[in-house]
C-alpha cells in the first residue's frame, strides 16, 4: 500500500560506517504492484462487472462518488491482497496501484479520495434485503444472482462440455466471537460458529453457503445440488455428474434425489456393528498380514446394505478392512456406481480418497482469503462477506489456471500467489499521458509474472 508522507526519520542503526535512516516519505510507492495481474484477470472474466450487476443501486446518481462496480472491485482485490478488514481501506483508498486497478485515479468531488473508505464499503456489505428508504441503506443485492454467477464462471472455464464431473461437498466450521445472528454452539468443533457448506469441482468453487451451526452437516445440500445440477444440465445436457462427500452427507434424502435424477454418488458411511460384521473375516486376514510383515495391510469387500430404518432401499457398500500397526482402521463408503466400472479397491482409493483435496481448497478460502471473517451482526451481511472472499478465490484460481498453467506456480496456493506475484514493491509516477509503475528490479518471479500478463492480456 502507499506510504504515508511524513518527514519523521527513525534511526535504523548502522551498516559499516553508514547510518541507516528510515521514514515513510517515499511518496507514490506501493507494495502491491503485482496486483495489476488481477486487473487482467478481471477483464478476462468480467468478474467485478458481473458481481456489481447482482446489486441494485438506489442512490442518487448525481451524488455518487463511488459506483457499485468500483466498490466491488476494491473489496475483492483487497481481500486477494490480504487486507481482510474494512478499516484497512482508510489507507488503501490512497494507493495508486489499487486506484489504477479500479480505473479511478481522482475523485469527482472535492475533499474525497479516489477510492472508498471503510464507511462506504460498510454500507455496501450491510445491504438490507430490500431498500427501506433509510439514508444509509440504498444498495440491495440478489442472492440468487450471486449463486448463479459461481456456476456460470465454472461453465465458462471449459471450452467444451466435459464428459464427467465430480462435485465435492463438505461442511466446515467458521468460529464466531460475537453475538452474530445464527450463532450456535457446535459440540464437535467445541465453539460457537457458523457451519458453511462448500461445493467444489476440482479447483472450481460452485457454492459457498453460510448456515447456522444448529443443523446437520447435510442440511440444505439437496437444494444446493438440485440448483447446481439443473444449471449445469441446461448448458451440458449429456454430462455425467458424480457427487462425492464424507459420511456427514450419507443421508437418504440426498441419495434418493441423486438416484431419481441420474446423478451418481460416492459417500462416506459411518461405521457400526452391522457394517463391521460384514468385513470381520477380511479384518482377520489383514491383521494376520500386518503382524507378519509389520506394515499396514488392507482388504476390500463389496456388499449390499440397508439401514434398519432410515434408508429407503438396499445400496452398494464398499468396506475397507485395514489393519495398521497396533490399530484397526475399518472404513466404509456407499455408492451408486457399478462394480463393473468401479471395482472395490479402485472405487475407494483413487476415487473416494481424492476428495481430501477439497479440504485444501477450503483452507485457501478460510485461511488465505478470510472467508471466516464473518463478524457483522446479520447472517445476510456475513453471507455477502463470504461471497466476496469466494470471488477473490475465483479471481486467483483464474490467474492460476489461465496465466500460470505449466509454470512452477501452476499449483501454488492463493497465499503463495499473493506473496510471490502480487506483493511487489513499485514506484508509481502519474503524469498527464501515462501511469508508469516501476516494480522492484530484484523481484525473483519476474518471468512468471510477465508470462501471466502476456497470457491474460486482451487479444
Amino acid at each position: 500500500m502507499q506510504t504515508q508522507c511524513t518527514a519523521e526519520i527513525r534511526d535504523g542503526g548502522r551498516v559499516g560506517a553508514r547510518k541507516v535512516a528510515v521514514d515513510f516519505g517515499g511518496g507514490h510507492i506501493s507494495s502491491d504492484a503485482g496486483a495489476l495481474l488481477l486487473r487482467d484477470v478481471d477483464r478476462t472474466l468480467r468478474l467485478t462487472e458481473r458481481v456489481a450487476n447482482c446489486f441494485e443501486d438506489g442512490r442518487n446518481r448525481e451524488l455518487i462518488e463511488h459506483s457499485v462496480q468500483t466498490l466491488v472491485m476494491q473489496r475483492i482485490v483487497a481481500i486477494a491482497l490480504g487486507y481482510e478488514d474494512l478499516n484497512d481501506h482508510d489507507q488503501l483508498r490512497r494507493d495508486p496501484v489499487l486506484a489504477t486497478l479500479v480505473g479511478k485515479l481522482t475523485a469527482r468531488r472535492k475533499n474525497c479520495e479516489p477510492l472508498a473508505g471503510k464507511s462506504t464499503l460498510n454500507r455496501l456489505e450491510h445491504a438490507p434485503d430490500t431498500k427501506d428508504g433509510s439514508r444509509y441503506h440504498k444498495i440491495a443485492h440478489d442472492p440468487v444472482a450471486f449463486e448463479s454467477l459461481f456456476v456460470d464462471c465454472f461453465i465458462e472455464a471449459h471450452e467444451h462440455a466435459p464428459g464427467e464431473i465430480i462435485l465435492d461437498l463438505d461442511a466446515t466450521d467458521d468460529p464466531l466471537h460475537g453475538k452474530q445472528e445464527g450463532r450456535f454452539f457446535h459440540g464437535y468443533y467445541g465453539s460457537y460458529c457458523y457451519l458453511p457448506l462448500y461445493i467444489f469441482c476440482g479447483r472450481h468453487l460452485l457454492a459457498a453457503k453460510l448456515r447456522p451451526a444448529n443443523m446437520d452437516a447435510s442440511a440444505g445440500s439437496v437444494e444446493e445440488i438440485e440448483r447446481i445440477v439443473t444449471h449445469l444440465r441446461r448448458h451440458w445436457p449429456e454430462v455425467r455428474i458424480v457427487l462425492r462427500a464424507d459420511s456427514g452427507f450419507a443421508r437418504d434424502a440426498l441419495m434418493s434425489w441423486c438416484e431419481a435424477h441420474q446423478v451418481d454418488f460416492i459417500l462416506g458411511l459411518a461405521k457400526n456393528d452391522r457394517l463391521k460384521a460384514e468385513i470381520e473375516g477380511d479384518m482377520s486376514e489383514a491383521k494376520a498380514e500386518c503382524e507378519r510383515t509389520g506394515e499396514a495391510a488392507r482388504r476390500f469387500r463389496d456388499f449390499t446394505y440397508r439401514t434398519l430404518k432410515s434408508w429407503s432401499c438396499l445400496r452398494r457398500v464398499v468396506g475397507k478392512a485395514e489393519q495398521l500397526p497396533g490399530k484397526a482402521n475399518p472404513r466404509f463408503v456407499v455408492t451408486s456406481l457399478s462394480a463393473q466400472r468401479w471395482p472395490a479397491r479402485a472405487l475407494y482409493e483413487p476415487l473416494y480418497c481424492a476428495r481430501g483435496e477439497m479440504e485444501n481448497r477450503i483452507k485457501e478460502c478460510q485461511l488465505h482469503l478470510f472467508a471466516d471473517r464473518t463478524s457483522t451482526a446479520t447472517m445476510r451481511a456475513n453471507q455477502l462477506r463470504l461471497w466476496f472472499a469466494s470471488f477473490a478465490y475465483v479471481m486467483l484460481e483464474a490467474l492460476r489456471r489461465i496465466g500460470l498453467a505449466g509454470t512452477e506456480l501452476a499449483d501454488a496456493t492463493c497465499e503463495s500467489l499473493r506473496l510471490k506475484l502480487l506483493k511487489i514493491g513499485a514506484l508509481v509516477k502519474i503524469s498527464v499521458r501515462r501511469i508508469h509503475i516501476s516494480m522492484a528490479s530484484s523481484h525473483p518471479f519476474q518471468t512468471a509474472w510477465r508470462l501471466a500478463q502476456a497470457r491474460l492480456a486482451p487479444g
